[in-house]
């Protein structure tokens, strides 16, 4: 094949970071008119890579050609002008600007506003984009802002698009959208690589898949001739079970009732109105919704870090509103909180592993003294049981990874054995091997009778681990169903707004 039937070809890209190698040597090449999906771990350089092709970083060694013909790229200024687009997973838009306004920002200042909207309407129905113009991105759902910033690199012009974990936020029917949207530009001859983590959607959306790993560039891969399990073993090296085990357990009517809780965001605004559910001991209850639905609000509050303004949190028939977090501990209720924020809320980064299991230990201890021994050795069975990645136990937290940090808080939390666990997003930033350890130390805390809410945003997670999923809209509850009864699809309508009959709500 010629250079020039490549829209992007690198060679040999290496890009160092101090002491880490992100990108080593990496291979990539993608087709006019093909979906390429990049596909690792977290920490496997797939970001990093993408980050070059888009001038936020220069490859410290290695060539890029686009179309055939060798390139520099020291800057996004470069990356735009080879008609390359990257949709980031933190939109770069201006909230209180319209739609239009910031199609238009960066572009020529003296150019017809009239004719713009016309070339930007006629873009628009080529890819059945549909878009307000007018509308402000503030306003905007994140499907919207997400369409807005699609729309804007088109209109700069890009024939290659890269997008960055572009479902991670989207409910089912808005991913089918997005990827009508991404084959009618794989059908205009577009170059699109799509970075992400969900299997199921990489095997259904791309042509081919690029496998990453530590840095390197491990496989090429048809996408017809691939399944999960053949992308599972080439991300990580090795065979992994990809099943998520659903234990039956002995339930415990009510071990805590949420009854018409309604709290205020830090904006002012109604984070969580009227909130009613329950969860049984020996249960998990999902939580479901698109981000900022309310999910960090209702974990905060249960756990006693956030005003209520109405409304009662029964636990074991006491209610612990208004209770801090060592006032509900007194009460004789052992509680663990795994929240989204794991160095700022769950973690001290100065301290090293041993301490930071202290933290737990001096919340529980009814003395002055506290055993130093026995921390370490939680410490260092944890370092061992979930693969930890640190010199040793007594490495401040902050030299480690975001997804080994993660681990400690995880572990710790869940190794209280806690008769109430909620944790949001445990998952995230870990690789897959260590999201199935953690899915069997929360289901082993469910068979001991703990009641776990588990706020995710894997629909895939949510159906195969838990018992029941409430699913938040806008911080209104639309329904809680059966995890074994409904679909992907339900509960995609009922994240967009789509309220269910209570009828959908049991204790299976």
């Amino acid at each position: 094949m010629s250079d020039t039937q490549y829209a992007i070809e690198l060679r040999g890209i290496t890009k160092i970071f101090g002491e880490i190698i992100a990108n080593d040597k990496v291979d990539l090449t993608v087709n006019n008119g093909e979906i390429l999906a990049l596909l690792g771990e977290n920490g496997s350089g797939k970001t990093t890579l993408m980050n070059i092709l888009s001038g936020i970083y220069h490859p410290d060694a290695g060539t890029i050609k686009i179309n055939g013909k060798e390139v520099v790229i020291n800057s996004p200024k470069d990356s735009f002008a080879l008609k390359i687009g990257m949709i980031h997973q933190h939109f770069k838009l201006v909230e209180v600007m319209t739609a239009f306004e910031n199609i238009l920002l960066g572009t020529n200042n003296k150019l017809n506003r009239k004719k713009a909207a016309e070339e930007i309407k006629t873009l628009c129905d080529k890819f059945s984009l549909k878009i307000d113009l007018k509308k402000r991105v503030c306003n905007m759902s994140v499907s919207e802002k997400q369409t807005v910033e699609i729309v804007k690199v088109l209109y700069r012009g890009a024939n290659i698009l890269i997008l960055d974990e572009p479902t991670a936020v989207l409910t089912p029917q808005e991913t089918q959208n997005l990827f009508e949207i991404l084959r009618a530009m794989k059908k205009d001859g577009k170059a699109v690589i799509i970075i992400t983590h969900k299997l199921n959607e990489v095997l259904e959306i791309s042509d081919r898949v690029m496998i990453l790993r530590k840095g390197k560039s491990i496989d090429s891969i048809e996408t017809a001739k691939a399944n999960a399990k053949i992308l599972t073993e080439a991300m990580v090296g090795q065979a992994i079970d990809l099943e998520i085990e659903r234990p039956e357990t002995e339930k415990e009517p009510h071990a805590l009732d949420v009854r018409h809780l309604s709290v205020k965001g830090a904006d002012g605004r109604m984070a969580l109105k009227d909130v009613t559910f329950d969860i049984s001991s020996g249960e998990i209850l999902g939580v479901a919704g698109v981000a900022g639905s309310g999910q960090k609000e209702l974990c905060e509050t249960i756990a006693g870090l956030h005003k209520v303004e109405k409304g009662a949190i029964l636990f074991k028939k006491e209610n612990i509103v208004g209770k801090t977090p060592s006032e509900i501990i007194k009460a004789g209720i052992s509680m663990s909180f795994i929240p989204e924020d794991r160095l700022g809320m769950g973690l001290v980064a100065s301290m090293d592993i041993t301490h930071n299991m202290l933290l737990k230990s001096y919340k529980n201890s009814k003395g002055i003294f506290l055993d130093r021994k026995e921390a370490k050795k939680l410490a260092e069975d944890l370092v061992e049981k979930l693969s930890i990645k640190t010199p040793n136990v007594s490495t401040p937290v902050r030299l480690l990874s975001g997804g080994n940090v993660q681990k400690v808080l995880i572990g710790r939390e869940i190794e209280s054995n806690p008769q109430l666990l909620i944790t949001a997003y445990p998952e995230r930033g870990l690789d897959i091997n260590s999201s199935y350890t953690i899915y069997n130390l929360i289901n082993k805390q469910k068979q001991n009778g703990s009641s776990v809410l588990f706020i995710g945003e894997d629909l895939d997670v949510l159906l195969e681990l838990c018992d029941r999923i409430l699913v938040l809209c806008h911080g209104e509850v639309m329904g809680v169903v059966n995890a074994r009864e409904v679909t992907k699809e339900d509960l995609g309508f009922m994240m967009a707004g789509q309220k269910i009959s209570d009828g959908g709500e049991n204790n299976g």
